[in-house]
Order: structure tokens, then C-alpha cells, then sequence
């Protein structure tokens, strides 16, 4: 396993990180769907040791994932572990009304917080994160004061936003106008390069990236077919849909995947590889369930030549940016 500096922190995370959204098992909220289906817990802590073995340090949770869930298996599993790094995030939660709301208020980060660190079993959050808050929210300055509040008491060690998928990113040039804040997670893959330019300026600025969504919810994998139906309990039900499935494929089979046989590498292993093949990523975090997730994701990265890095960014302005209005409704 390779390591990378965590923007002008003293974090030093592996190249792949473990998602945890998975693990976080079936969970609802109302009847909406905020999981990936059904998962077994002594697999998932199967899982999480393979990856400690296999040198994954960075452990990405949030406290939406299956309700805390996920951060109540990660605490259970690595407690504290001096030598594991955990990210989590905070600002939703289910609503009153059964359906996902948003709560950015100091109290409630502060509150939600603490609630995590019991769950996880931990002093201090090394890297905590807003869940997709938005300008808003920013503007109001409640969580920032509460992620200020909270770095000062010890709680956190260092913090940043988890950005939504679209385009421009205000909340990134926010942070980055006001200094505020150590890191971004975002979305960066083959697919959804729209936070390419975000990428060069946040590093100049001194802030870690965590890469999300690195598979596209499983798109990028080689496994999802057009005909893939995903039970009511994963929320790829009503994410992934036929008709964004099926020219993402298509064009994946003619473009990009004849240089999986090139660098005998696979799919993921292509997919991994060229997002780690941009010095600014600090970590990328693909879902992991099982010990085999982890073997795939690590097994398997390859360096790129120059030629094909640009072939594969060329790619997202000729044949992605024609569906990027419908992969945006899924992201």
C-alpha cells in the first residue's frame, strides 16, 4: 500500500480508503431507501481487518450510514487504534415527517458529534466533514462555528465539507475564499470529472481530497448490466437507472475498457487507477463489504501512461458530458 499527505495536515492516509456506506446494512428512512441493501456484520469486520492487513489506514463512515450503524461496527472493530484514521460526517438525519432532513445548527453538530465518538469508540474524529451542506448553510455559519468549536475541545481533529455532485461548486470556493476548513470529499471518476478544476485549486491551497462515488455506484466495476435490477432495499433502485445504464456502457465497452487488456489490470482496478493517477487525490474510497472487495480494490491498480490518462480524460468532454444532466438525478 502506497500513502499519501493529507493537504498540509500530518495525516498520512493510504491511496485507497474503505467506504463504509455499505456495511451500514438495509436502513430506511420513511420509505426511502438509504442503504445498499442487506449486509452481515461478521463479514463486514471481516472485511475491515483484511483491509488493516492489507494497509488501508482510512476508514470513511458518516452517522447517516445505516442510522450509525456503520460507525457503531467501525468503533466495535478498531476502537482506539492509534494507527487507523477515521472521517466521518454529520448534518443529516431522518425527519419527522419520514422523510431525510438536514440539520446544520451548532447544537445539533456538536450533539451529533459526540454521539459518534461514542459510537466509534473514539477520542477524536481525525478528519470530520459537513454531509452536502450546502451555501446556505455556509452562510449561516452555525456549522462552521460548531466544526471550530469542536476542533478547539479536541473532538475533531480536522474538517471539511462533503461536496454535492453538481456544477459550479460554490461551497468549495467559499471554503477556499475564507480559508476555512483542512479537506473536500467530492465526486471524481472516469465518469463524473466535473470536479477536475476543483482539484488543482484546492491542492494549491493545501487541502486533502477524498475521492467518492470512484466506481459510480458499481458502473465502474464491469459487474452492472443493463438488465441489473437492484432490490427495493438498495438505494441504486432508483439511482441507477436503464436509461443512463445503458450508453454508459456502451461506451465504456468501446472506449475504455480495451485498456484493461492492455495493463492486465480489471475494471476497478482501471477505474482506481486513474483517478489515483492525479497527485492532488490524498485517498479514494471505494464501498467495501467483504475481505474479496478489499483483494479487488488493491490488487489491481496500475500506472498509466500519459497517452491513455489523456485519452481517458478527453473522453469526458466528447461522450460524458451528454448524459452528465441524467448521471446528475442518480448522483
Amino acid at each position: 500500500m502506497k500513502y499519501r499527505k493529507f493537504g498540509n495536515t500530518d495525516l498520512l492516509v493510504s491511496e485507497i480508503g474503505f467506504g463504509t456506506w455499505a456495511i451500514g446494512g438495509s436502513a430506511f428512512v420513511g420509505n426511502l431507501a438509504i442503504g445498499w441493501g442487506p449486509s452481515d456484520d461478521n463479514t463486514s469486520i471481516s472485511a475491515i481487518h483484511a483491509a488493516m492487513d492489507t494497509g488501508i489506514n482510512f476508514f470513511d463512515t458518516a452517522d447517516f450510514y445505516g442510522l450509525g450503524h456503520a460507525e457503531t461496527l467501525l468503533g466495535k472493530t478498531i476502537a482506539n487504534r492509534k494507527d487507523v484514521l477515521v472521517a466521518s460526517k454529520v448534518g443529516q438525519k431522518p425527519g419527522a415527517d419520514g422523510k431525510v432532513a438536514i440539520d446544520y445548527t451548532k447544537d445539533y453538530i456538536i450533539k451529533a458529534c459526540e454521539e459518534s465518538l461514542k459510537r466509534l469508540k473514539r477520542d477524536a474524529i481525525d478528519f470530520h466533514h459537513l454531509h452536502v451542506a450546502r451555501m446556505v448553510h455556509l452562510e449561516n455559519g452555525e456549522c462552521i462555528e460548531a466544526m471550530q468549536v469542536l476542533q478547539q475541545q479536541g473532538k475533531i481533529r480536522y474538517w471539511g465539507i462533503s461536496l454535492i455532485t453538481f456544477h459550479p461548486f460554490p461551497e468549495a470556493d467559499f471554503f477556499l475564499k475564507h480559508d476555512l476548513g483542512n479537506g473536500f470529499q467530492l465526486v471524481f471518476n472516469l465518469i463524473n470529472q466535473k470536479a477536475l478544476p476543483i482539484l488543482s485549486q484546492a491542492s494549491q491551497k493545501g487541502f486533502g481530497i477524498i475521492a467518492r462515488m470512484p466506481l459510480q455506484f458499481g458502473l465502474l466495476s464491469g459487474k452492472i448490466q443493463p438488465d441489473t435490477v437492484f432490490p427495493k432495499d438498495d438505494h441504486r433502485s432508483y439511482r441507477v437507472l436503464p436509461a443512463v445504464t445503458e450508453p454508459i456502457l456502451h461506451i465504456l465497452k468501446n472506449e475504455v475498457w480495451p485498456l484493461c487488456e492492455k495493463y492486465q489490470t480489471t475494471a476497478s482496478g482501471l477505474a482506481l487507477s486513474f483517478i489515483l493517477s492525479h497527485p492532488e487525490v490524498s485517498t479514494v474510497i471505494p464501498g467495501i463489504r467483504t475481505p474479496e472487495h478489499v483483494k479487488l480494490n488493491t490488487d489491481h491498480l496500475v500506472l498509466l501512461e500519459e497517452t491513455d490518462k489523456k485519452h481517458l480524460q478527453a473522453l469526458y468532454q466528447t461522450h460524458w458530458l451528454p448524459v452528465m444532466e441524467t448521471l446528475e438525478k442518480i448522483g
